[in-house]
């Protein structure tokens, strides 16, 4: 076994990198997942050229690490843009820019809309008949403030 994998090291990368790659799909949350591109990539390398063992093992914890730092810098980056700086435990924040469509009319520029199974308290500048398409730009507590589309 050892003589084997001594002989063909680049065998032994490639199916650490299947291993890894179906604890992945049992379900860890991603981080096996860039451990087996590490080690795929590793074993590319080293059929490609020759590596001694030791920079084979260097290779990937280097790959490991720098795929799973881009990985969570990216994913920080996506979640930071889609989301308001403190929106925790504000739903209304989440409404904001959502596209509503009004079951009754505004008057004086107040009224009620349906988002979801929830009726909000709606304000806008001017009144509106039913069916209008309003946009929500603010929230002020509990009301929604609203401009037409």
């Amino acid at each position: 076994m050892i003589a084997a994998i001594s002989a063909h090291p680049y065998l032994f990368w490639l199916t650490l990198g299947g291993v890894l790659l179906v604890a992945e799909m049992l379900g860890t949350g991603g981080w096996l997942l860039w451990c087996a591109v590490a080690a795929v990539i590793t074993g590319v390398a080293s059929w490609v050229a020759p590596l001694s063992i030791e920079w084979q093992g260097v290779c990937f914890a280097v790959l490991t690490v720098l795929s799973a730092f881009l990985w969570w810098r990216w994913l920080t980056r996506r979640n930071s843009m889609n989301r308001p700086a403190n929106a925790l435990n504000q739903r209304g924040q989440a409404l904001i820019g959502r596209e509503l469509v009004l079951d009754e009319a505004l008057v004086d520029g107040r009224g009620n809309a349906r988002v979801g199974d929830t009726r909000w308290p709606v304000v806008a500048d001017t009144s509106l008949p039913a069916g209008s398409r309003v946009v929500v730009i603010a929230i002020e507590g509990i009301t929604l403030r609203v401009k037409a589309r």
